[in-house]
């Protein structure tokens, strides 16, 4: 039996998790178990690959880890009631997905008994803080190592460490860095390291099928999506996939988001999401039919706190569980249906049907004609609330 201490190893399997797994054990003398978290953004056969590419680093264990279930329920979803898009353009693919992989190397890392933890991530990102901040709050007696930040190692450094210990491989850098989720897929490369350049049309991983257009309708139940055209699910992941797959045939859902990093630097990074965008937009339209203005209006203030806390690694702040239960609230009248054009690279919103459209003619039309008070009632109205008003003009120097 072996006496050596474990670790827990977030692995993805590129040259940065599998240089600290050989770095891991034969430097620092660990028993390593390699931890791959499912958010929904890997397919069996690639899950299959990362399991053989452990297997071939000599780690003690691999374990995939599927969190797509609790990732959607605990997060995805306030994300949709919030209509959350960082700086009116990002979804937060990548962001709200690193939470949760770090929470289920927590608690695997406890589950198992490790007296360490370790992550790829380097110093110059945001991952580095999400990764250690949840680990120190979800384990705090278990110690945390960065064998890639600390070393500040060059990729030439890894592949040669690597070779010297038996360990081949293709590591050539791809021209593109490419994290796929089920809420979008992030995409660098040296046009997102500037300010001024657009990525190339190869450059996003999903390609132009599509020349025609198409209407679809998604039906929605309390702000969630539940249904496609004529498909119902009781899952909405199963439809996130679904539509996902639909969108990207269009290319729809492409953008660059600038932002700030929680290190206090800009970054620039391009994306593909279709599903988050489309759900996005459509329940947003649905919103402005059954919310009422205020709503609509406190919706945003609190949505925007969200996704920002989010995004800098303070999800487990409390005040998000209850800025959770204040969305959750508003969504008690969002169930509809939202009509959709999908055509080359964009989509068009056509309408909704709802039974609590609060476009109701009885009331009245916009421009058109008032059925719920008459033109005496306005003068009163209007009257009074300019009454502040005139106060403030007649007293001006």
């Amino acid at each position: 039996m072996t006496t050596k201490p474990k670790v827990v190893l977030a692995f993805s399997g590129g040259l940065d998790t599998s240089y600290c797994a050989i770095y891991l054990r034969e430097t620092l003398g660990y028993e390593v178990h390699t931890a791959l978290v499912n958010t929904g953004g890997f397919s069996a056969a690639e899950l299959q690959e990362i399991a053989d590419k452990a297997q071939n680093l000599g780690v003690a264990s691999h374990i995939t880890l599927h969190e797509t279930q609790r990732y959607y329920e605990n997060c995805l979803k306030y994300l949709i009631f919030g209509n959350i898009l960082k700086n009116n353009t990002y979804p937060l693919s990548v962001s709200s997905e690193r939470m949760f992989q770090a929470i289920g190397v927590a608690e695997y890392a406890r589950q198992i008994g490790a007296s360490a933890i370790a992550h790829g991530s380097t110093g110059a990102g945001n991952d580095q803080v999400r990764f250690d901040l949840a680990f120190q709050i979800l384990a705090p007696e278990i110690k945390i190592l960065t064998p890639i930040r600390d070393q500040k190692l060059s990729r030439q450094a890894e592949i040669e460490f690597l070779q010297k210990n038996g360990i081949a491989g293709n590591w050539e850098k791809a021209a593109y860095s490419i994290n796929k989720g089920l809420w979008g897929t992030s995409v660098g490369g040296k046009e997102t390291l500037s300010s001024h350049q657009a990525l190339p049309e190869a450059a996003f991983p999903s390609q132009l099928q599509a020349s025609d257009y198409q209407l679809i309708t998604l039906h929605f139940e309390k702000g969630e999506i539940c249904g496609i055209n004529d498909q119902r699910y009781t899952n909405a992941i199963e439809a996130i996939q679904v539509l996902n797959e639909l969108g990207a045939k269009y290319a729809i859902g492409r953008d660059t988001h600038v932002g700030d990093t929680i290190i206090g630097i800009k970054g620039r990074v391009g994306f593909e999401a279709p599903a988050a965008l489309l759900i996005i937009k459509a329940h947003h339209l649905l919103e402005k039919h059954t919310l009422t203005k205020w709503q609509m209006y406190w919706k945003e203030q609190l949505a925007n706190w969200y996704g920002m806390m989010l995004h800098e690694a303070l999800y487990l702040d409390p005040v998000m569980r209850n800025i959770e239960q204040f969305l959750t609230d508003t969504q008690a009248r969002v169930s509809g249906k939202v009509m959709l054009k999908l055509l080359p690279y964009r989509f068009e919103l056509e309408g909704i049907e709802s039974p609590y459209d609060m476009m109701q003619a009885k009331f009245g039309s916009y421009g058109e004609m008032n059925n719920a008070w008459s033109g005496e009632d306005v003068k009163g109205f209007t009257s009074i609330l300019a009454n502040q008003l005139k106060i403030y003009e007649s007293l001006k120097d």
